[in-house]
């Protein structure tokens, strides 16, 4: 895949991810594929074994993969977590919020734009899996 963005330090990832059910099925896979409707609540068992997690974006309305992210990453999962399919450049800067460190867009993200996206705000104002203060408890304590 030439068109995957990283967020990482280390080696990009290269086994083919499996999905969630062949995983569950067997014992040597450590890359994992999510399909949208899928509960990553079943990797959290395997999340020392587990390289990669690619989570599906059939649609770029579907924000379960959201969830599936931020799941993950609470649960302490350290690994490469990619988003792939209908992932838009204005999306990355809310999904690297809630875990995602690696994309693979359906279509090609222009890099001037991301890195503008990613600039953009200062301050946010949610609490995601990030580390980042919302303002509100700046504001408020």
């Amino acid at each position: 895949m030439d068109n995957i963005l990283r967020f990482r330090d280390d080696a990009a990832h290269d086994e083919p991810a499996v999905t969630l059910d062949s995983f569950l099925g067997q014992s040597n896979a450590t890359a994992v594929r999510i399909e949208a409707g899928d509960d990553a609540r079943a990797l959290l068992p395997y999340l020392d074994r587990i390289a990669l997690v690619e989570v599906s974006f059939p649609k770029f309305r579907d924000g379960r993969g959201y969830s599936s992210a931020r799941v993950l990453r609470e649960a302490g999962y350290t690994g490469e977590l990619r988003a792939q399919g209908d992932v838009l450049v204005d999306q990355i800067p809310l999904m690297r919020r809630c875990g995602f460190d690696s994309f693979a867009p359906e279509a090609p993200v222009d890099e001037a734009v991301l890195t503008a996206s990613l600039a953009r705000y200062e301050h946010v104002y949610q609490a995601a899996a990030d580390a980042q203060t919302p303002v509100w408890k700046r504001r408020h304590g």
